[in-house]
């Protein structure tokens, strides 16, 4: 184990992993019962009822799995002090988190990719990062469609397991020059600063993904290489980003704001604003450069 690494007092690594694994497939048994129109286990809401918010929808399944997480880590590490961070109870949690000085935190998106969850796609997941001062140190992203349970530990590094415990080791691609790197992108934010951007660094293919989790578990297979983010009208959360990103960090990739600036966490309305990019970190600076180059050039009001 890396010397850097540390957990909360009183906190074996092999018994948190244990547990979060346990609440993982739950949570995966859950989800796949509300998409196959299945009861879902613990006796949540059979209905797979839908609601709009302001950034997105919420579904009966989002709920489920984010009661399914508060409550077990509450009740398997009641000794600990850590706060839980949600996507959907944030509006409830801002004041006592701001009032709050513990210097560890979960951070937990429930369902990743929503929109996708609802529409049939397999590409969701659920986020769930640990975090000491605002530092991911622990980042866990669930693909239930493919049994897949990415776990990244900061110093120690990253792997994939499924259900019953098989492991793989991450498999970044070898494509080095921009010309053959394959760029996975979001599906449903296609903003004119966006495409114009892409048009400008050429990559050599670009693949359409809903959930982040899913679009990094992409780069950790070698199917892809680099990931973007560039906030028009709204900008990703932290739940969004502390999960992949604390998993392709311990991967030994990169992710960084274009200017490469580290990502911070719970900032005013938990907002990761500007341009964000993850990669497999073999040619993190190079693509930097060109995107600041761009906003330089093309774009100098946008705010990095």
């Amino acid at each position: 184990m890396s010397i850097d690494f540390v957990l909360p007092e009183n906190v074996e690594l092999s018994t948190l992993l244990d547990e979060l694994r346990e609440l993982s497939w739950a949570a995966a048994d859950i989800l796949i019962a509300y998409a196959r129109g299945k009861d879902p286990e613990y006796g949540f809401q059979k209905k797979l009822n839908v609601k709009d918010k302001a950034d997105g929808p919420v579904s009966e399944a989002d709920l489920a799995v984010n009661k399914l997480f508060l409550s077990g880590l509450k009740e398997k590490f009641s000794h600990v002090q850590w706060q839980i961070l949600s996507e959907e109870t944030a509006h409830e949690e801002i004041d006592g988190l701001k009032h709050n000085n513990k210097d560890w935190i979960w951070i937990l998106d429930p369902l990743d990719g929503t929109k996708d969850f609802i529409e049939g796609s397999e590409n969701y997941a659920v986020h769930l990062a640990l975090l000491c001062k605002n530092r991911p140190k622990i980042g866990i992203v669930l693909i239930p469609e493919r049994n897949e349970l990415w776990v990244g530990i900061i110093g120690i590094g990253a792997w994939c397991e499924n259900r019953d415990g098989l492991k793989k080791h991450v498999s970044f691609s070898e494509r080095i020059e921009i010309s053959e790197l394959i760029l996975v992108s979001s599906k449903n934010h296609q903003q004119p600063e966006f495409l114009n951007l892409l048009s400008n660094l050429c990559f050599a293919e670009r693949k359409k993904i809903g959930s982040v989790g899913c679009k990094v578990a992409s780069i950790l297979r070698g199917e892809s290489d680099i990931y973007i983010s560039l906030s028009g009208k709204t900008s990703p959360k932290d739940w969004d980003m502390a999960a992949p990103h604390a998993l392709i960090q311990a991967a030994g990739g990169a992710f960084s704001h274009a200017d490469g600036r580290s990502l911070t966490y719970q900032n005013q309305n938990y907002s990761q604003s500007g341009c964000l990019i993850a990669s497999h970190g073999k040619s993190h600076q190079k693509i930097c450069k060109q995107v600041m180059k761009f906003f330089s050039l093309e774009m100098p009001e946008y705010n990095i």
